[in-house]
């Protein structure tokens, strides 16, 4: 069974992955009439075998080639060939899988040191000292 890499030490098999030729949309003369060049990719995230920390990751994304159901369409035909518009669809699941491994750190709060406290309070005594000087005499 063939694989499709995603990351070194993660792959998926291309089983898992539906792959329909359809019809291009739009300007093609009389050949996009007859000839199915477009791809459409459809992949089942909760039946995949992607580990559940990417699943999770996956089903969380704002994206709209993502449905409720939790799979993902992805439509490729930017290309007059069927193969490259096949190549195409799997690299945009791949993309979208490998950002989805990507784990983010978790932000750690700090505060701000001495220092920059007290140049912080030095600067509003100055910025205040010049609005005071704009000021009318009394």
């Amino acid at each position: 069974m063939p694989t499709i890499a995603i990351t070194p030490d993660l792959a998926i098999d291309a089983s898992e992955v539906e792959l329909t030729a359809i019809r291009a949309q739009g300007s093609g003369g009389q050949n996009v009439n007859k000839v199915s060049n477009a791809v459409h990719l459809r992949f089942d995230i909760r039946a995949s075998s992607l580990p559940d920390s990417c699943k999770e990751r996956l089903l969380a994304l704002h994206d709209q080639r993502l449905t409720e159901d939790g799979v993902v369409v992805i439509k490729a035909q930017e290309f007059r060939s069927l193969e490259k518009n096949r190549e195409a669809a799997i690299e945009r699941l791949v993309d979208l899988i490998r950002r989805a491994t990507i784990t983010r750190r978790k932000r750690r709060p700090t505060q701000p040191t001495q220092a920059a406290r007290k140049r912080r309070l030095e600067s509003k005594v100055r910025h205040g000292r010049i609005k005071a000087l704009r000021r009318k005499p009394e």
